[in-house]
């Protein structure tokens, strides 16, 4: 091998006598080179040309002509072969091969993967992790806005589609069903997936669950308020009192069994299951995942920052979703599809169905676009090096150090220390499922055998029933029990009750922070707030009135009324038993089904710039013959609505303070190394034992004060009329079962907690002063360490 030249090939570049160039591209020249930025740089071997530094080694005689000849055999390896890719400028830089490649190593190289170029990995807004937190609060907030529509609408599609309140309820349950279905996968998988496109993945199929709500109403028929065949004009004749009624009714009911059928009926009450189904299965990803997302990728001290603002816009969406109910269903139903002579039905009317589906519609569009960026973001984002280091090695306990200084610092951190390693929330992502299946019992266990735990769950279990039920029927109850438009029910629910929860969730947690309460104080707040909300409840049993007089129906439920129970001036009229187009004598607040059942023989309409108005003339029950106006006898108690949403509201946010300080007693409750499991199992047992029975027992109930059930084609459909005192009673009586549960829990709560800290005062009473002192100091340093939230 000749000997090495007498100046640094590297930082003058290589001879243009030894250097032959590749077709195309001329001779690099003095300077050039992207391991020489300086002329006056000389780089005497491999180990000393390391991001174009000169270094001089003090080291005479030997140690520097064995330099010089690593400078020659490094020169000799440019002259090889070499692979061709490109430059970050733009030009084109030259590989080494394999053995250069060990001398010079590729962690300092350009164009090398292993440590790349910190302005390349953030050139965009996808790389901040403030970004994430704006779009995944803003994709939290339509998802829980589509997810809440369905109980603002509930009553609107029994009438739609002759559902019972116990089928409407289980519809509304069903979106828990594939939700708490798939749950405890995710926590599984955790960070082993590309979390940001599970999301948009998630968005998407919650995104085509809202599109597929709004079929039905595009297969179904065009809505008919009367029972007319689809050639005739509504609110015909049909329901007036004429002799040849008869005939025309028997051949309108068989033409609407023909052209609806059973089979037509549970294929529209199938999809819109499947499609609650998937929406739950879609929303499985995105809170999860977006959380761990935040956590892991942000500061420490910035994540509650932005987890906190993660929640406060999120909790806006179920009030923006009775507010979007409220816009919608003051729209008609067949609003893509009016008839040609318009209809003659007014919001008031208890025939009016709004335009339900378009809510969907809207909803779904805004978790797509929200959808969008999450196929942008990186699987993991930029942060500090000590933070992402810290996490590797969690990952990867059993890996040996690499390097000293500054990553001796991030191995003695206290999450990986030996105390913690049961923690089934760090080892989780290093278990096979078959490992995971066989920790997850032993662990589950181990938690509810608590009894302070199993104590607050049962507490949430019974609060988040109340809610549950009251978020699904509430709107119904007031449409049914003050003669409120579904629309104005919404607005009052979205404008009161949500905001006063959201407040209450809020002010629990300033209870906690401000006045650093421990575990006992803890479980006092709550005492107290589920008493006051108790308290508060009770009145809302005297706030209503009865039915009004309905002709022919008896108020017992399950009593159906027959043709004799009719006054006898409708005798002569043959009046079809299964129409509905309501009509009210306001002189005798007395109601009737159908103008036929009233003995009415006409029928005019008064046209008006904004409605039409339709009224009954010639009605042989009615005093003075009439006329009587179209539509349902207005509540004598509508003037308690706003006093009762007062108090329905502020006993929301009373039973919202206890949200925190609950929190705060599961995760002083279970040891340290079981308080994210415990937290997960809170909420699975959440769902399963609230969210998913409560509105079915709430529907239940409420179909057992029916009086007055629609049929279609045999089978029974939606109520028309309930005994309203016991509706009341009834489903208000839920609402205070649920309240004394929960109280009657954190009174236990509160028993065991003082308890357990007499037990602690009195072993803390030892003669031995030293040891006394010890034990009081101990606990003032414990004392702040309980009273975080």
């Amino acid at each position: 091998m000749p000997k090495p030249f007498p100046f640094c090939p590297l930082a003058f570049g290589v001879s243009s006598s030894l250097y032959t160039p590749h077709a195309g591209e001329s001779p690099p020249t003095m300077g050039t080179s992207p391991l020489a930025p300086d002329k006056a740089s000389c780089c005497l071997g491999a180990s000393d040309c390391r991001g174009g530094r000169r270094v001089i080694p003090p080291r005479p005689g030997r140690v520097l002509w064995a330099r010089y000849q690593a400078a020659g055999k490094h020169m000799a390896s440019l002259l090889r072969p070499h692979i061709r890719v490109p430059g970050p400028v733009g030009e084109e830089l030259q590989v080494p091969d394999k053995d250069t490649k060990a001398m010079v190593g590729t962690e300092d190289t350009p164009g090398s993967k292993a440590s790349p170029n910190p302005q390349k990995l953030r050139p965009s807004v996808f790389h901040s992790i403030k970004f994430f937190v704006l779009c995944h609060s803003l994709l939290q907030l339509a998802q829980l806005m589509i997810s809440g529509y369905l109980k603002s609408s509930i009553s609107t599609v029994e009438k739609r589609f002759g559902l019972s309140s116990q089928t409407s309820g289980l519809l509304a349950a069903f979106n828990e069903v594939g939700n708490t279905a798939l749950i405890v996968f995710v926590s599984y998988f955790g960070s082993r997936v590309h979390r940001p496109r599970l999301i948009g993945c998630g968005a998407i199929l919650v995104t085509l669950a809202g599109i597929l709500m709004t079929v039905p109403h595009f297969i179904s028929e065009p809505y008919r308020y009367d029972r007319t065949s689809p050639d005739m004009p509504q609110d015909f004749e049909v329901s007036l009192c004429l002799p040849s009624t008869k005939a025309l009714a028997s051949a309108s009911s068989n033409s609407s069994c023909s052209s609806y059928t059973e089979a037509q009926h549970l294929a529209v009450v199938g999809i819109m299951f499947t499609a609650q189904t998937l929406l739950g299965v879609g929303g499985v990803p995105i809170q999860p995942f977006g959380i761990s997302y935040i956590d892991d990728f942000s500061h420490n001290s910035n994540s509650p920052l932005y987890l906190g603002i993660l929640f406060a816009v999120t909790m806006m969406g179920p009030g923006m979703a009775y507010g979007l109910g409220s816009l919608m269903l003051r729209l008609y139903v067949d609003i893509d599809r009016m008839p040609e002579g318009g209809i003659n039905l007014t919001s008031k009317d208890p025939r009016w169905v709004g335009a339900w589906w378009l809510g969907f519609l809207i909803s779904a569009g805004a978790v797509a676009l929200a959808a969008i960026p999450y196929f942008f973001f990186p699987k993991e984002m930029p942060k500090e090096k000590q933070e992402l280091r810290f996490r590797r090695k969690g990952l990867a306990v059993s890996d040996p150090p690499v390097s000293k200084g500054e990553d001796s610092s991030s191995e003695q951190s206290p999450a990986d220390s030996p105390e913690k390693k049961d923690n089934l929330a760090q080892i989780a992502p290093d278990l096979t499922v078959i490992q995971f299946i066989k920790v997850f019992p032993r662990v589950l266990l181990r938690t509810l055998r608590h009894p302070i735990f199993l104590l607050v769950v049962l507490s949430q279990v019974c609060m988040s029933s109340m809610a549950a039920g009251m978020a699904t029927f509430l709107p119904k109850f007031l449409e049914r029990q003050f003669s409120v438009t579904a629309s104005y029910a919404n607005l009052l629910i979205g404008c009161l009750t949500i905001p006063l929860a959201i407040v209450g969730i809020v002010v629990g947690g300033i209870l906690v922070k401000r006045l650093r309460l421990g575990p006992v104080h803890c479980g006092t707040l709550c005492l107290l707030s589920a008493l006051c909300c108790l308290v508060l409840s009770t009145p809302l049993f005297f706030m209503g009135c009865s039915s009004h007089q309905i002709a022919g129906i008896s108020h017992q439920p399950g009593a159906q009324p027959g043709l004799e129970l009719f006054p006898g001036c409708m005798e002569s009229c043959s009046c079809p038993s299964d129409d509905f187009n309501p009509v009210c004598d306001s002189s005798s607040r007395v109601e009737y089904i159908t103008p036929c059942h009233a003995g009415c023989r006409s029928r005019v309409v008064q046209e008006a710039p904004d409605k039409s108005q339709v009224f009954y003339t010639n009605c042989s029950c009615v005093a003075g013959g009439g006329p009587v106006p179209a539509g349902s006898c207005d509540s004598a108690c509508g003037h308690l609505v706003l006093p009762f949403m007062i108090l329905v509201s502020l006993g929301a946010a009373l039973a919202s303070v206890t949200h925190t300080p609950s929190f705060m007693l599961i995760l002083r409750g279970v040891k340290k190394e079981d308080k994210t499991l415990a937290v997960g199992i809170q909420f699975m047992l959440m769902r399963v034992l609230a969210w998913m029975p409560s509105p079915v027992i709430h529907g239940s109930a409420i179909d057992t004060t029916c009086v007055y059930w629609a049929h279609s084609c045999g089978r029974q459909a939606v109520c028309r009329y309930y005994d309203h005192d016991l509706l009341r009673n009834r489903f208000i009586g839920l609402q205070f079962f649920f309240k004394t549960g929960s109280l009657a829990c954190f009174a236990l709560i509160l028993a065991i907690l003082r308890q357990q800290d007499k037990e602690e005062r009195t072993k803390a009473t030892i003669p031995n002063p030293g040891l006394q002192q010890q034990l009081l100091a101990s606990e003032a340093k414990k004392e702040p360490e309980e009273s975080r939230v």
